[in-house]
């Protein structure tokens, strides 16, 4: 889907997960972002640069600590992710459609596996 969909809007993987967790939670702080994005703080940093200059998110200093900064969807972020995201949605839900409900939370359940493998291996290198 980044090659046909994504591609159409100028938009890859990573910029999409980001404007998709603004979309769900709102303003959020730059760690929480690339956390749920899983993304690490350094490559949301690039993808923010990228989204800002195309006006779809913007920053927003801390009140009491310049470090720490928040981002959220702009109007223009906003009408995007809206537009973009039922088109992803009908790809993704077309792309499991030959699966019975069974086998689709089977495979649910599998990636959920896949990710907190994942996890527990960037924790491990983190320690």
């Amino acid at each position: 889907m980044e090659r046909t969909l994504l591609n159409d809007y100028d938009l890859r993987w990573v910029a999409f997960t980001v404007l998709w967790v603004l979309w769900i939670w709102d303003e959020q702080e730059t760690g929480h972002v690339a956390a749920e994005a899983g993304i690490t703080k350094g490559t949301l940093t690039g993808v923010m640069k990228t989204l800002q200059a195309r006006k779809l998110i913007r920053r927003i200093p801390h009140s009491n600590d310049r470090r720490r900064v928040s981002i959220g969807l702009t109007r223009a972020g906003r009408r995007l992710i809206e537009e973009v995201f039922p088109k992803f949605n009908k790809q993704e839900t077309l792309a499991v459609s030959a699966l019975s409900n069974a086998e689709q939370h089977e495979l649910a359940r599998l990636l959920r596996l896949v990710q907190s493998r994942i996890n527990a291996v960037n924790d491990e290198e983190l320690s």
